[in-house]
């Protein structure tokens, strides 16, 4: 067991760290072939931060453990909204911009829909099985690339995107090469230990593969957007801290679960509705929260409510195994 727990750890080292340095390398290279530092961020940079969670699953799904993948994105997504928006908001009041609140907010609880109705065919439908087949991975990846194209319209038009805003790091090639491929060696190796070690705790423990990837994988893999959201709010970037919450929500759904059911498809245990509806109302509560108190604001009062919900909704799901 203490072997497990001590891979476990490793893992997510391996994952984070992993994910930075092939972001580095990937972004070096990038820039010598004169690609904008906006098209970085929102590509290298906003796929490297996604990386831990898609490694994770492509592995739990290749591996048969289902539960796993599904529980790591649903829960990394509560946990984006209710503790790194929380927290995040305990650090500096976090001004809402309007694009958020008529896009991109909006965009999420989409994404989450879709999914619920997708995985849910036998319930819906009365057809087929329950779960992520191919077809519907291919549904998400269209809206994924439906996104992206918003996303890169909004960055051209957008003033706050500046080339100064994000320094990339001019590498030599050969070390760009290295650190590309030390990256994603460090991100096979860690998803790989984070998933056989969950795999073992959960069955030595007597708890449920759903219940390890909603909580101690789906908080491991979202220590990248906690860091960056913390970070971002602590210098008063709060389109950057928010904008990295949501983003990376619709990246979790779309794009992970959407490519990892392409690989291989995904088995779905009906008992984890309770969690996508729960993550639908956490979606839609946003814009009370925005409104409620200073207007277009999410203040300490916001995000103690925000971490309060979470709490709460760990305590339901132990006490539920």
């Amino acid at each position: 067991m203490i072997l497990n727990i001590v891979l476990l750890l490793v893992g997510f080292v391996l994952l984070i760290k992993g994910a930075d340095v092939l972001v580095d390398g990937s972004s070096s290279v990038a820039k010598k072939f004169g690609i904008s530092n906006v098209v970085i961020g929102l590509t290298i940079v906003a796929f490297g931060t996604s990386a831990p969670e898609l490694i994770v699953n492509i592995i739990a799904s290749i591996n048969g453990n289902s539960d796993i993948g599904m529980g790591n994105v649903i829960g990394s997504n509560i946990a984006n909204i209710l503790l790194i928006l929380g927290v995040a908001a305990l650090f500096s009041n976090l001004k809402v911009d309007s694009s958020i609140i008529k896009k991109q907010i909006p965009f999420s609880i989409l994404a989450v829909v879709a999914l619920f109705i997708l995985i849910n065919s036998t319930i819906l439908n009365k057809t087929g099985q329950d779960g992520l087949m191919r077809s519907g991975g291919l549904i998400l990846i269209l809206f994924f690339c439906i996104f992206l194209y918003y996303t890169f319209s909004v960055a051209k038009k957008s003033d706050v995107l500046k080339e100064e805003n994000k320094e990339i790091k001019q590498l030599s090639k050969r070390t760009s090469i290295l650190m590309i491929i030390s990256g994603v060696v460090a991100l096979f190796f860690g998803g790989k230990f984070i998933v056989d070690s969950s795999v073992f705790i959960a069955s030595s423990l007597g708890l449920s593969q759903a219940l390890i990837g909603l909580t101690i994988v789906a908080v491991g893999t979202s220590l990248p957007e906690l860091a960056a959201s913390v970070m971002a709010a602590r210098k008063n970037q709060a389109d950057m801290a928010i904008g990295n919450v949501v983003g990376s929500n619709i990246f979790n759904i779309l794009w992970i679960l959407g490519l990892s059911s392409i690989i291989s498809p995904i088995s779905y245990n009906p008992a984890m509705n309770f969690d996508i509806i729960f993550l639908i109302i956490v979606s839609v509560i946003l814009f009370p929260l925005i409104f409620i108190g200073k207007k277009y604001h999410f203040t300490k009062k916001e995000g103690f409510v925000l971490i309060g919900l979470y709490i709460a909704y760990l305590i339901y799901i132990i006490i539920r195994g």
